[in-house]
Formats: structure tokens, sequence, C-alpha cells
């Protein structure tokens, strides 16, 4: 019953959170509201007993993310009127379209998995019986979830967490050449004046 009452008030902030994020127009207060939403994402997850991937929505999602993107608004903020400051106004139905026909899509997707919590999914009857069974005397790792991570699937979690960290520093790459290339033009305009 408790669980019951936690996932409903989380899925309650959750759907709340969406709402502010749609309906905001200041950017700073959209990203924090994402960061909020990550971290109400990954307490759901906690209490879904995948902490796993509450520690990746968490880390990634609040953390990383967040920060990229005030990076990304405080480098952007100042450009913001001069290059906006004669271009008309647009409408958003291409992607509002684009946003409706991706989520028809992604719905009509979800039509073969099989319904939740069933018993004779692929999943329950092929590899997680193994798992369950011979995890601890593979790995000698007492977490089934940890086993599966680190020992059975430890090749494809590195590439995950290389994947990850390659699109890290590309960023950081990217925003470094933009201060860069800015303090390039601050010292040939102040050549230009002497």
């Amino acid at each position: 019953m408790l669980d019951n009452i936690i996932d409903i008030t989380l899925l309650t902030f959750l759907v709340i959170t969406a709402l502010a994020i749609v309906r905001m127009y200041n950017l700073f207060a959209v990203i924090m509201l994402f960061s909020i939403f990550s971290l109400l994402s990954a307490g759901l997850f906690v209490v879904l007993d995948a902490v796993d991937v509450a520690f990746t929505e968490a880390a990634v999602g609040a953390g990383i993310s967040t920060v990229l993107m005030l990076a990304t608004l405080a480098l952007t903020y100042k450009h913001k009127e001069e290059k906006n400051a004669n271009r008309p106004y647009h409408t958003p139905w291409l992607p509002l379209t684009v946003v409706l026909l991706t989520g028809a899509i992604l719905i009509y997707g979800t039509y073969d998995i099989p319904a939740f919590g069933d018993a004779e999914a692929p999943a329950h009857t092929h590899v997680a019986p193994y798992y369950l069974e011979k995890s601890l005397s593979d790995t000698g790792v007492p977490n089934v979830v940890t086993a599966v991570l680190a020992s059975y699937r430890a090749f494809d979690t590195l590439g995950e967490v290389a994947v990850i960290f390659t699109a890290g520093v590309a960023v950081l790459l990217l925003i470094g050449r933009r201060r860069r290339s800015e303090g390039d033009a601050r010292e040939s305009g102040d050549d230009n004046e002497t």
C-alpha cells in the first residue's frame, strides 16, 4: 500500500513538472525543471528496485546534463537578442506535428511488448532464470543486477560508459572552441583599435 502511494505521488510530481516545463518560456527555469524531472525519475526507479538505472538517471540526467545545459545557456544567452532581433515569429505547427507523429510511432511500437509482469515473457523464461540461479557461482557477486552489469554484460556497460564519456568530452571541446574563438575575436578587436 505504501509503495502505491509513493508511486502515485512521484508520478503526480512528474506530470506536474512536465506540464510546468511545457508552459515555461524562461530557459533557465526549464533547465532547472528538467533537473527536477530527472531526480523524480531517479526516485521512481529506486522505488521500482532499479537502483542502477536510478543512479545513471541521477548522475547523467540531473547532474551532467544540467551542468552542460547551463554552460550552453551561459555561452549563448548574450548572442540571443542580436541574432533574433529581425527574425519573424514562427508558428510551432511543424515541431508539434513531428512530436505527435513520433509519439504515435512509439506507442504503436509498444503493442508487441509483453504485458507487465507476464510470467511467460521471453525475458522471464530464457535468460532470467539462468542469471538468478547461476550468477553467484559464476561471478561471486551476491547482487544479481551488479553481476549482470559488471560481469555478464561488462563489455556492453563499458561501451555505454565510453559513449557517455565521449559525448561529454565532445561537448567540452565545443564549449572550449567557442571560448577560444571569442577570445581571439576580442584580441583582434583590441589590435585593430590600437
